[in-house]
């Protein structure tokens, strides 16, 4: 248990990306799967290759900046479908992770690592002092998120995915604002497949598969729990969902299930929360329409209320 609550933890950074994406960019993106594992790949890469650990795993967030500015230049410059962007830039980074790993996994059990004093201290899946410390980190980054979305370019972000045309109109670089939002969310994905792959301890051109409905399930599970009424909420929930979708998966494996079941587990889970709803059950579970092109009330007024203010 203490093992799927900082295993999920770690994929509360990647929600925190799909989150910046999908609820409040209003953005598709499937970049993610390819994203992932990229960032492992350079981390692990980096690690065997004797660089430090701490370079490694920021040079893997900023590889999934780049692959997230290639989808949202795909997408704005070159006019493709958002869609269809992701997808292009996930089956292109297939290709990039097995030149950059050299091969289909890495291991990284006798490297040196984020992880390696916590595992010698054995906090690592034993004591809840390992979950402490991953919760402090992972909080202090969810207070950055929420602090550059409360900015001036952080409302012109959440503008955009609430009325691209009404923000365009108004002067704001809709284009500038998709791209750098698709390339945060994206770093943070990067990172998160970084420090996924030190706590495992290898890097495999598959664990990447399948992530976005990781993520997807993360916001559904936390804003079913926590609502999304404010940005702290909203944000704090995806984290929060991501623990309990570990918690599942830990509880499925716990009666027996096997484990290639999983991936089957995880779409059925987000296909129930997404009916739900339309059958009463669940109300405060957001709907298809409100992950994918849907507003929160914060969403709705927050731009707003600034715009007025700024006139």
């Amino acid at each position: 248990m203490i093992g799927a609550v900082e295993l999920g933890l770690i994929y509360g950074v990647m929600a925190l990306g799909v989150y910046l994406t999908f609820r409040v960019l209003q953005f598709p993106d499937l970049t993610v799967d390819g994203s992932f594992t990229m960032g492992a790949a350079v981390a692990a890469a980096m690690i065997t290759g004797g660089q430090n650990p701490v370079l490694a795993t920021l040079a893997a967030g900023g590889a999934g900046l780049v692959a997230g500015a290639i989808t949202g230049v795909l997408h704005t410059k070159g006019r493709i479908d958002g869609l269809l962007a992701g997808i292009l830039t996930m089956i292109a980074l297939w290709s990039v992770n097995l030149r950059i790993m050299g091969g289909a996994n890495v291991p990284l059990l006798r490297e040196e690592t984020l992880m390696t004093p916590l595992r010698d201290a054995e906090l690592l899946g034993r004591t809840w002092i390992g979950v402490l410390i991953f919760f402090a980190s992972v909080f202090v980054l969810k207070l950055v998120v929420d602090w550059f979305l409360s900015t001036d370019l952080g409302l012109a972000i959440q503008a955009t995915g609430n009325n691209k045309q009404m923000i365009g109109s108004l002067g704001a670089n809709t284009d500038g604002t998709t791209i750098l939002t698709l390339a945060l969310s994206n770093g943070l994905v990067g990172l998160c497949g970084a420090l996924v792959a030190q706590y495992q301890g290898f890097a495999d051109i598959s664990m990447g598969i399948g992530l976005i409905l990781v993520g997807l399930a993360s916001v559904i599970l936390g804003q079913a729990v926590l609502g999304q009424r404010f940005i702290f909420l909203a944000s704090l929930a995806v984290v929060v969902g991501a623990v309990l979708y570990r918690i599942i998966i830990f509880a499925a494996l716990q009666v027996g299930l096997n484990p290639n079941d999983m991936k089957f587990i995880t779409a059925a889970l987000v296909v129930i929360a997404l009916i739900l709803p339309r059958w009463g059950f669940l109300k405060r579970v957001p709907s298809w329409r409100d992950l994918f092109g849907g507003r929160t009330r914060a969403q709705h007024t927050e731009p707003v209320a600034r715009e007025k203010a700024e006139v």
